[in-house]
């Protein structure tokens, strides 16, 4: 086994251990790992009245100070994660940008949100250079490593710095995959995972949630 593969499995191994907790407070359902299949899971889960919500001070990929009220009024997809991850948000970035393109003119109505989890190497300039690889409204969030911290714990996602010496820069940073689709008053919607339904999918449960959410 290389010493990549190693650290690839010592940071699964650290997300399992991890979530654990958070699964057992939330219910928000599995995180997205490069392991063995897992059993078929739903489309999307939803957790009710659980408390997740977006809230968060952070500074986008132009230099600018947000909060959720600045996504006011639009259906909100965020993902955690950060640009030295060697497969999950790359990959997970890359279906987002296609369910956006999937969703056609609704697409206007969704903020889609990638919040750092490594702040200190993730700055404006390289969150700029980074979104632009994959979607032109893709929105970069990076910030101090209190911001950063509360706003997971809005969300109740989890993240951890873990050390190898083979990494660039000494560490990785091990976190959860999920998707979270807020509602345009910043409350839960649902949680999606990239490896359980194709972006077709996704995207048609994105519109008919909308749908219904309008008809209210």
């Amino acid at each position: 086994m290389t010493s990549e593969q190693t650290t690839r499995r010592r940071i699964r191994l650290a997300i399992w251990t991890g979530a654990a907790a958070i699964l057992l407070a939330a219910g928000a359902g599995a995180l997205i790992l490069r392991t063995d299949p897992l059993p078929a899971a739903p489309l999307a889960s939803t957790i009710g009245e659980a408390d997740i919500r977006s809230e968060f001070s952070l500074t986008d990929h132009t230099g600018r100070a947000v909060t959720e009220a600045d996504f006011a009024g639009r259906w909100q997809l965020v993902f955690f994660g950060f640009t030295h991850c060697p497969d999950v948000c790359p990959t997970t970035l890359a279906y987002m940008a296609g369910v956006l393109d999937l969703l056609g003119p609704r697409a206007d109505a969704v903020a889609p949100l990638f919040v750092t989890v490594d702040p200190a190497r993730d700055t404006v300039p390289v969150m700029a250079d980074y979104v632009s690889a994959f979607h032109p409204r893709l929105n970069g969030l990076t910030g101090t490593e209190a911001q950063v911290t509360d706003a997971a714990a809005s969300f109740r996602t989890w993240y951890e710095r873990v050390e190898n010496e083979t990494a660039p820069d000494g560490y990785m940073m091990a976190h959860a995959g999920h998707i979270y689709l807020m509602r345009p008053d910043g409350t839960f919607e649902a949680v999606f995972q990239e490896r359980e339904q194709p972006p077709e999918d996704m995207a048609t449960l994105i519109s008919a949630r909308m749908g219904a959410w309008g008809d209210r």
